[in-house]
């Protein structure tokens, strides 16, 4: 599953679960190891990528390899269903030791004390912040203290097809593009008779709306967690920019055309000229022989500022793990040089640790992946607080009805505006 998927659905499991409840908290010690040493026992790694397995079954492999007694055992669980079970399972205290987390469910997890705090200095340093990307660290950071090493990261760039560019006798886009740019030649590039449009304006957050809105100068969250952003002029000026481009421009499928075919899948089927797209598709790309000939990336067009938003996963230990020491240095493994390249010739995400990314690039040379490892240079964090997925549940919900049309865009992110500021007014009191 996408992780835009994952994280909408995450919303949908916030909103109707029952509130996290508290393991561990960060200052309570975790049980005693049941192994006696650190150096032996049993550990399961929840993870929820099926095309990642094969290379954390790699990484599972070489880190028993070195330590006699110690067995890793890689659960997956199915997309669908792994945040649900995933409470569930903190609750009852049967969590996996190590798990996948994302930026949007962190803040509960660390909130409710569910994840163990990880040293990132002195002799007994699980990570060295310097090794991997600084916003990537900082998301996975509870209240000055970090619980989270960074796995892998995503970055976003215009994926086109050159066949459609071709026949449109449009030049490939480059690093010189612009929005208009973009626009213009989204309208040439539509061809209605052929059933083909410019490019995809769906209402995504991590792909479209949040790298539009700081190219724009907007912002989604403040710093301090305790107001939203979508009521600013940059804002719904890097929101409109896809509104404008289903109704004004009438350059990208409407809003129900995209719901009924997901962007991505009218991108593989050759109906789509261009799409923004998250760099872990990459490898959904590459795997399709006929699309990948077609297929390849540049950067995304540049508004007032040249932007794209940073997320990534990290690997995380459960609070009530029986075996924390041997958690702990199985985590710091993953998060290590061996095991970051391992994720990388086999995986299919870009590994967050420094200095690692190049076997991913390399393993798909039809693409221009630097791209998005270039991406970095100028990415921005991913916007978050305790309980995200519930603001997001209402960002999603309002901004539909103005990419639909149902709601003028200053209405609808004035409610949103009011939305957000409320949950995040509870976050605060729920803190104090």
């Amino acid at each position: 599953m996408r992780r835009r998927s994952l994280l909408t659905a995450a919303a949908a499991t916030t909103l109707a679960a029952a509130p996290l409840a508290t393991g561990c908290g960060p200052s309570s010690p975790p049980p005693a190891s049941s192994g006696g040493s650190s150096r032996r026992g049993h550990l399961t790694y929840g993870v929820w990528d099926v095309y990642q397995v094969p290379a954390m079954n790699r990484a599972a492999r070489e880190f028993e390899r070195t330590r006699p007694g110690v067995t890793i055992d890689v659960q997956l669980t199915p997309n669908g269903t792994y945040w649900t079970k995933l409470r569930t399972a903190c609750t009852g205290g049967a969590a996996p030791d190590v798990f996948w987390m994302n930026g949007g469910n962190f803040g509960l997890y660390a909130d409710a004390g569910q994840l163990l705090p990880l040293e990132t200095e002195g002799s007994d340093a699980v990570l060295r912040p310097a090794d991997f990307p600084a916003d990537l660290v900082s998301l996975y950071r509870w209240k000055g203290t970090q619980y989270g090493v960074p796995k892998d990261f995503d970055t976003v760039a215009l994926w086109y097809n050159k066949e459609i560019f071709d026949r449109a006798k449009v030049d490939y886009p480059d690093s010189s593009w612009s929005w208009q740019d973009l626009i213009s030649n989204a309208q040439r590039l539509t061809d209605r008779k052929r059933g083909i449009y410019g490019v995809g304006a769906p209402a995504r957050n991590q792909e479209n709306y949040y790298n539009s809105i700081p190219q724009a100068g907007g912002w989604v969250i403040s710093e301090d967690k305790k107001h939203s952003g979508f009521s600013d002029e940059h804002t719904r000026e890097g929101l409109r920019l896809w509104i404008d481009l289903i109704h004004r421009y009438r350059a990208s499928p409407s809003l129900q055309q995209m719901t009924d075919t997901d962007p991505t899948q009218m991108f593989q089927s050759g109906t789509l000229a261009m799409t923004y797209e998250a760099s872990y598709n990459a490898a959904t790309f590459y795997r399709d022989r006929e699309l990948r000939a077609k297929v390849d990336v540049a950067p995304m067009p540049k508004g007032r500022h040249r932007a794209s938003i940073l997320h990534g996963l990290a690997n995380v230990v459960y609070a009530r793990t029986p075996h924390p020491e041997l958690a702990r240095e199985f985590v710091q493994f993953l998060g290590g040089e061996q095991a970051s390249l391992l994720q990388g010739k086999y995986g299919t995400a870009i590994p967050a640790r420094d200095g690692t990314a190049k076997p991913w690039a390399a393993g798909m040379p039809e693409f221009d992946l630097q791209v998005h490892l270039d991406a970095l240079d100028y990415s921005v964090p991913y916007p978050s607080s305790t309980n995200t997925a519930a603001w997001q549940h209402k960002e999603q919900m309002w901004l539909a009805k103005a990419w639909s049309g149902d709601e003028s865009l200053t209405g609808a992110t004035d409610s949103l505006t009011d939305a957000m500021n409320q949950l995040l007014a509870q976050e605060r009191k729920g803190r104090s």
